[in-house]
C-alpha cells in the first residue's frame, strides 16, 4: 500500500516552517519599528543595530527552542511555554548588549518595555492562525500525515482511540503490526486492519511512504524494541515509544528527571492547585476572621471544654496530620461513644457502617447548628495553609477506613489513588448526597473519581455547590 496525499502542503511542511521562522523574526523587527513610529522616537543609527541584533538573535533563539517542530496534537499552551522560553533569551542578549555597550540611553524605555511584554503574544497569535489554517487543510483531507501502531493490545488500541479523538492534529493510522493477534475480529471496533507482523515492519517502511510509527508494546518486549529501533531509523519515518505506564492503573503520575535518569511520581502535585489553596484560604480567614470568634465565643459560653477538636487523619502518601474543628461535642465524648455502641448494637452497627451517628446525643447545642451548617469545619483553612489539605479534594478519613474500604475496594487502585492527593474540606461527596450516603463503596468511587478528574474549574463549581449546600443543610449531621 503507498499512500496518495490530495495535495502537496505535506511536501511542502519544512517550507512552511521555514518562511514562518522568517516571519517571526520580521514581526518582531516590525513591531519595534511601529512602536517607535507610533510612539514619535526619531529614528537613529542605534535603532537599526537593534533591528539587526533582534533579528540575528530571534532567528537563532527560534532555532535553538524548536519554535517550528511538528505541534501535531500538542496543547496550545505548551506551545506558549516555548515562544516565552525563546523570547525571555532574546530580550535577556538584549539586555547584555545594553549593558555592555552602554547605550540603553540612545533608546526609549517604555518602547522596549512594551515591545518585550507584547511580542510573545504576537508571535504565538501568528502560530495560532497557522495552526487554524492547517487544521482547516486537514480536516478537507490534506496535509495529512500516516502513521503504523506496532502492538495491537489495550495499549496500541488506546493509542488508535486517541489519534481518532484529535482528528485536527492530522495523523491517519494506517493499521496494526502484531505477533499475537492473528485475526482482524479485535479491532473492529476502530476499523484499522492489521498489516503483519512486526519483522514486516521494516519490508513495509521501505516501500511505503509512513511517516510516524508508534511502538505500543509492553516493557518486557525489550528485544523487539530494539529490533525496531536498529531496523527501522533510516526507512523514512518517525519512530514513537508510548511508555506502557497504564499496567500501573495511573492517570496522574508524572514523568521527572534525577540526574540523567527518568523516574515516575506517583504522587505529582499540581502548582496550579496549591496556589489556589494558599490564596482562597488566606482571604477566606481575613473575611471569615469576626464569624470564627464569635462561633469560639459562643462555644465557650454553650459548654466546658476547648475551642478546637482535633482528630489523626490520613493526608498524601499515607502520613497522619491532626485535622482541625470547631468542637462540637461534649467533653470525653470518646469515651461516651464507647459507652453508647456496648449498650445499643443498632448504633454500634451504624457506627461501623458510617462512622458517624445520625442522632447522635453527644453534640452540643451549638454543635448542633455549626454541624447543619457545616461551619465547624472552618478551622480546616488553617490546615490547608499548613499544606495538610486542600480546599476541595476527597474526604478526609480515618486509618481504618483506607484499610478496610479503600484497599479492599472493588477498584484495586482506590488506596493508592487516594493517598496520591490531600484530603479536602469539600468535595464531590458533600455536594451530592454528604452523609446521606448509605453504601460506603459509593463514597470509595466518589474520591476516586475526583482524583482522576479534578480541575481547576471543577474545584470552583464544587466551591459555589457547597455554599449552596451550607445554607440548606442538607444530609449533614
Amino acid at each position: 500500500m503507498s499512500p496518495v496525499i490530495s495535495w502537496n502542503l505535506r511536501e511542502r511542511s519544512s517550507l512552511i516552517y521555514r518562511l514562518l521562522h522568517i516571519l517571526d523574526c520580521i514581526l518582531v523587527c516590525g513591531f519595534l519599528w511601529v512602536l517607535v513610529q507610533w510612539n514619535g522616537i526619531p529614528w537613529s543609527k542605534y535603532y537599526n543595530w537593534l533591528e539587526i541584533a533582534a533579528f540575528a538573535v530571534s532567528f537563532l533563539s527560534f532555532h535553538y527552542f524548536q519554535l517550528y517542530r511538528s505541534w501535531r496534537g500538542w496543547k496550545l499552551y505548551l506551545e506558549f511555554l516555548v515562544i516565552l522560553q525563546a523570547w525571555a533569551t532574546v530580550v535577556g542578549f538584549m539586555l547584555a548588549y545594553f549593558f555592555l555597550l552602554k547605550i540603553s540611553v540612545a533608546y526609549s524605555r517604555a518602547v522596549f518595555i512594551v515591545w518585550a511584554v507584547s511580542t510573545p503574544f504576537l508571535i504565538f497569535f501568528s502560530h495560532i492562525l497557522v495552526r487554524q489554517l492547517l487544521r482547516y487543510f486537514r480536516t478537507q483531507g490534506k496535509n495529512i500525515r500516516h502513521a503504523v501502531i506496532v502492538g495491537a493490545g489495550d495499549l496500541g488500541m488506546r493509542m488508535a482511540r486517541q489519534m481518532e479523538e484529535i482528528p485536527w492534529a492530522g495523523i491517519n493510522v494506517i493499521g496494526f503490526f502484531d505477533d499475537k493477534v492473528e485475526r482482524e475480529e479485535g479491532l473492529e471496533e476502530i476499523d484499522k486492519p492489521l498489516i503483519g507482523k512486526i519483522r514486516d515492519v521494516k519490508d513495509f517502511l521501505k516501500v511505503n511512504d509512513i511517516d510516524y510509527v508508534y511502538i505500543a508494546l509492553p516493557m518486557r518486549a525489550e528485544r523487539k524494541i530494539f529490533r525496531l529501533l536498529r531496523e527501522c531509523r533510516d526507512l523514512g519515518a518517525q519512530i514513537y515509544l508510548v511508555p506502557d505506564l497504564y499496567i500501573f492503573g495511573l492517570h496522574h503520575a508524572e514523568i521527572q528527571s534525577l540526574g540523567d535518569m527518568l523516574v515516575l511520581n506517583f504522587n505529582p502535585s499540581s502548582s496550579w492547585k496549591r496556589v489556589f489553596d494558599v490564596v482562597f484560604s488566606s482571604l477566606f480567614l481575613v473575611l471569615m476572621s469576626p464569624v470564627m470568634l464569635l462561633i469560639m465565643l459562643c462555644i465557650k459560653l454553650d459548654s466546658r471544654g476547648p475551642v478546637f477538636y482535633r482528630h489523626t487523619r490520613i493526608m498524601a502518601t499515607g502520613r497522619e496530620f491532626e485535622c482541625l474543628k470547631f468542637r462540637t461535642m461534649e467533653v470525653d465524648a470518646d469515651r461516651k461513644l464507647s459507652e453508647l455502641l456496648e449498650e445499643d448494637p443498632e448504633l454500634a452497627e451504624e457506627w461501623e457502617q458510617n462512622y458517624k451517628l445520625k442522632e447522635d446525643p453527644r453534640i452540643t447545642r451549638i454543635g448542633r447548628f455549626l454541624r447543619r451548617t457545616s461551619l465547624d469545619e472552618l478551622p480546616q483553612f488553617f490546615n490547608v495553609l499548613k499544606g495538610e489539605m486542600s480546599v476541595v479534594g476527597a474526604r478526609p478519613i480515618v486509618g481504618k477506613e483506607l484499610e478496610e474500604y479503600y484497599k479492599k475496594s472493588d477498584s484495586d487502585q482506590s488506596a493508592g489513588r487516594y493517598v496520591s492527593m490531600k484530603p479536602g474540606i469539600t468535595g464531590p461527596w458533600q455536594v451530592s448526597k454528604r452523609n446521606d450516603i448509605d453504601d460506603y463503596q459509593e463514597r470509595v468511587e466518589l474520591d476516586d473519581w475526583y482524583v482522576l478528574n479534578h480541575s481547576l474549574w471543577y474545584d470552583i463549581k464544587i466551591i459555589c455547590k457547597t455554599i449552596r449546600c451550607m445554607f440548606s443543610g442538607k444530609g449533614a449531621y
